[in-house]
């Protein structure tokens, strides 16, 4: 990225693309404000017209996470069978994180989860997701609680996976797999729209 190309308004985009590669190459603890400007090829002090320390762009990354993950989800439900709405929901967050396990970690890592611009984010996901379902996000009602489980179906299922802790039987992918353990957990689902 030249000097030139700032001045388009793209340096945010730029430092963000760059924190990303480097957070999956490198996790968090080898992120630095100093090394996502060298990635970007912009001064050491670009990055602070848009984040004040590393925690900032930490936070914005996870944001960014949250907001991606969101789109993914809805874009899926968009052609998905009534009866496939929360195995869609919870194969989609899942190959989300296996895709990108650095960021994945960083959206529900303590670091980031208390800052109120990613609690935000993570509230407004899980909103646009859960009424893409037809469901609440308030875990006062069945629907609420509903969508609070899909959430840690999402996590807990992604975290077994990367470990290694559960793995695809024969001749069985991931999102079979995933499909099969959500089938088994939710069962029918009342008060879900079209289920």
């Amino acid at each position: 990225m030249t000097r030139a190309t700032y001045h388009h308004g793209d340096l945010r985009a730029a430092l963000l693309r760059s924190a990303l590669e480097l957070l999956e190459s490198s996790g968090s603890d080898g992120l630095s404000l100093r090394a996502v400007a060298r990635a970007a090829g912009v001064s050491p002090n670009a990055p602070y017209r848009h984040y004040a320390d590393k925690e900032a762009l930490l936070a914005a990354l996870a944001v960014h996470g949250f907001g991606e993950m969101a789109e993914r989800v809805i874009a899926a439900l968009a052609t998905a069978a009534p009866e496939d709405l929360v195995v869609v929901v919870v194969t989609e967050g899942v190959r989300h994180g296996l895709a990108n396990p650095g960021l994945h970690q960083l959206m529900v890592d303590s670091t980031c989860s208390t800052r109120p611009e990613v609690q935000e984010a993570s509230a407004r996901a899980l909103a646009e997701v859960a009424a893409s379902l037809g469901v609440t996000t308030t875990c006062t009602d069945e629907t609420g609680a509903l969508a609070t489980g899909v959430w840690a179906l999402v996590h807990g299922l992604y975290a077994l996976l990367r470990d290694g802790a559960v793995r695809p039987g024969p001749g069985e992918d991931v999102d079979a797999l995933v499909a099969r353990i959500v089938r088994a957990t939710v069962g029918p689902l009342p008060g879900v729209a079209g289920a």
